[in-house]
């Protein structure tokens, strides 16, 4: 059963402004941004010529890391306008997060969030962590980076992190999936036209099938354990069917959480959503049990 909260939320979401071009939705997406809570402490950090922040609660297991990649259709979002979910995960799980602002499409194309999330992590395991101990994850395009950034360090036959977790990842550039037209009257953030417009922003002029841009057509084989959670009401709804199936297919451990009526990246509005927080807090419980 849903929370009352529900309905005042997706209220708001119905008010928002259409799209009308990446350069208005930039100017927009700062208007609703929920303020980390006091006893959180966040620390920018150079990751290896990547503008990072170190994002953490009181008591996180120092040596355990949620490296955190935001979404935004690859050509929006920050470190800023994801501060406050990302601080809520890592409270969850109990570890520090370290977050990034990749750099953005249409004046960075793919594979500029790759190179970024890459050089990032290899950062991270060179300042001493130990890549046991970190966990990917990310919401929608971070979502889908998630993978691709893992499918990219097994390629090069670098160390992998400990588990992946994908927040309504998209992972398909083409937007095929039947839930974007079966779910086009419920959802009320993504649309299939702003899927595609999107896409066209990141890939510039790449294939929208090449595996580390849509990871749904990658070789998963060899990948760590996946969290996938998605909500019901969403386009992409099939995006995280798929990736599911397909990785579990090439013998990849993967629970996947489909959550009723819950839209895009849900977990965002926590702060006033129930089922957010909820979701949140069972994101901590995966990684809880990675750390035991």
């Amino acid at each position: 059963m849903t929370s009352k909260e529900l309905e005042k939320v997706l209220e708001l979401l119905r008010s928002y402004p259409s799209w009308k071009g990446i350069q208005e939705q930039r100017a927009l997406e700062g208007e609703l941004v929920f303020p980390v809570a006091e006893d959180v402490h966040c620390e920018p950090v150079d990751a290896g010529g990547v503008p990072a922040e170190w994002i953490s609660a009181p008591k996180a297991a120092e040596e355990w890391v949620l490296y955190y990649l935001h979404g935004g259709g690859y050509a929006m979002g920050s470190i800023s306008t994801h501060r406050e979910m990302i601080s809520r995960l890592a409270r969850a799980a109990g570890v520090r997060a370290l977050a990034i602002d990749y750099r953005l499409a249409p004046e960075n194309p793919f594979p500029a969030a790759v190179e970024d999330s890459l050089a990032a992590y290899r950062w991270l395991l060179s300042s001493g962590v130990d890549p046991s101990k970190v966990i990917i994850g990310g919401d929608s395009a971070g979502g889908g980076l998630t993978v691709t950034t893992m499918v990219a360090l097994r390629d090069a036959g670098e160390p992998l992190p400990a588990a992946g977790v994908c927040i309504s990842p998209w992972v398909d550039m083409e937007g095929i999936g039947k839930s974007m037209t079966t779910k086009a009257e419920v959802d009320p953030v993504v649309t299939k036209d702003v899927v595609v417009e999107m896409a066209k922003l990141y890939l510039g002029k790449a294939d929208p099938r090449a595996p580390l841009a849509a990871p749904i057509y990658a070789e998963l084989r060899g990948l760590p354990p996946l969290l996938i959670q998605v909500g019901t009401s969403e386009v992409l709804l099939d995006d995280s069917v798929r990736l599911a199936e397909r990785a579990r297919s090439a013998g990849v451990h993967v629970t996947l959480e489909t959550w009723d009526d819950m839209f895009h990246v849900w977990h965002s509005y926590a702060a006033m959503l129930p089922e957010g927080q909820q979701a949140i807090e069972r994101v901590g419980e995966f990684i809880r049990k990675l750390i035991g």
